[in-house]
């Protein structure tokens, strides 16, 4: 017996030793990831990370355990999510937003900025939201343009002109100013804002890992000459001056910037703010109704099948029978001009529409093989909704959000449920095609 205990404790004292340098090991990989995940890194990608290789020990926990101590933590902070936009195509977009981000971030409070137009009385779909801050939808008007403005600002690729630049960019902003409101309101700081696009098609969830601490978190591609806009996350500070579209103009103007798009305002703003740009792949797409020539030239605008296995990052989609797919893929590759309207997309991601002209007939199955039988099912609800009912959703959801500036609920439902315009997803307001 003492020498089967004798050889006991040689096997105990031989294991501990043996299990000594792993501790150390250990450590050092979760001190490793946590820096990469929260170093600062301007116009850094995800993809610039693929050739590094280092000696990790042979583990079975780590890698998981942190990615989940991250996404805990992220899931648990203080998060306001804001939607800005008209709705048109909103039946199609919605459930994928609730789905992908605000189920995905129950603890994050929803935030709604979008003018008023025949389409707005489809976000009834956002009642069921887990929390709901605030909704503005306003009757827009025209925006009185200054000299500064006209200098940094250029027409050029906006359908309507540097007016509809301004219109959007106090869309953008709009948010922050509720955001802000409801901060004032009950005494507290958001850790984070997340700015998407109501009519962005998410095909799955936003990942945890966007969230970068000291950087502001874009799509890569669809650049147009600066940093592509259609969707940003960042902490609080990257986020003032990342949504400050309108007000930072002036600015730009004194730092001696010039003609300027969408885009390219937007990396000088965050230029000028010192704020970090990191590029990450998204999965979404902005359903869209423009025309663009196919195929497209070097400054044209592909636009995605929505089935593309992707992530397309905030590039323009619509659901369509593939028009081009594999090596057609290729040569539209080498035509685009990279830093405009091209993104990176894996080999066999991406299979393009023919969008030179209406959806075409039969979109909506197409539609509902992609999406599913769930959103389908929404999608088929909002066609046959009847004023009655637009009432009826509405004043459920006004009772559950804390702000509420909105026009009447009979006048959102009688504007939109005129019965030809319900699927149309053609806007009638000034902001129709402003971005």
């Amino acid at each position: 017996m003492r020498k089967l205990m004798r050889n006991s404790d040689q096997y105990n004292r031989a294991h501990r030793i043996l299990l000594l340098p792993t501790a150390p090991l250990l450590l050092l990989l979760l001190l490793f990831l946590v820096a990469y995940y929260y170093s600062p890194a301007p116009l850094l990608t995800i993809s610039s990370f693929k050739s590094l290789r280092l000696p990790l020990p042979v583990t079975s926990t780590p890698l998981h355990s942190v990615s989940s101590f991250l996404a805990a933590e992220v899931r648990a902070s203080k998060i306001a999510i804001c939607l800005v936009g008209g709705a048109r195509r909103f039946e199609l977009t919605g459930p994928s937003i609730m789905k992908n981000l605000l189920m995905e971030y129950p603890n994050a409070d929803l935030f709604l900025h979008s003018p008023l137009d025949k389409d707005s009385f489809k976000f009834f779909l956002l009642k069921d939201a887990p929390k709901i801050a605030a909704v503005r939808i306003f009757e827009p008007g025209l925006i009185s343009e200054n000299e500064s403005q006209l200098r940094v600002l250029s027409s050029r690729d906006s359908p309507n002109g540097i007016q509809g630049l301004l219109q959007y960019f106090n869309l953008v902003e709009g948010c922050l100013s509720l955001i802000h409101a409801h901060e004032t309101r009950h005494n507290f700081t958001y850790q984070w804002i997340v700015r998407t696009r109501v009519d962005g098609y998410w095909s799955a969830p936003l990942d945890p890992t966007a969230f970068r601490p000291n950087s502001y978190v874009i799509p890569p591609g669809s650049k147009f000459g600066g940093f592509n806009d259609r969707f940003g996350i960042g902490d609080r500070p990257s986020s003032k001056a990342a949504l400050s579209r309108l007000s930072l103009l002036s600015s730009l103007d004194a730092a001696g910037y010039r003609s300027l798009n969408s885009e390219s305002a937007f990396k000088a703003q965050l230029d000028t703010s010192k704020i970090a740009a990191w590029e990450a792949p998204l999965p979404f797409c902005v359903l869209s109704d423009r025309r663009y020539e196919f195929p497209p030239e070097r400054y044209g605008v592909p636009v995605a099948s929505m089935g593309s296995r992707g992530p397309l990052s905030g590039a323009k989609c619509r659901p369509c029978a593939a028009a081009c797919v594999g090596q057609c893929v290729e040569e539209v590759e080498e035509m685009v001009d990279r830093g405009w309207s091209w993104g990176e997309w894996r080999k066999e991601s991406l299979e393009l529409c023919d969008a030179s002209g209406e959806w075409e007939r039969g979109w909506e199955e197409y539609f509902d093989g992609v999406a599913g039988e769930e959103a389908a099912a929404v999608r088929r609800g909002v066609v046959g909704m009847d004023w009655r009912g637009c009432e009826r959703e509405f004043e459920g959801m006004k009772k559950r959000v804390g702000s509420w500036d909105v026009p009447p609920v009979e006048e959102i439902c009688r504007l939109g449920l005129n019965r030809s315009s319900v699927s149309a997803g053609e806007g009638t307001s000034v902001m129709h095609g402003v971005y």
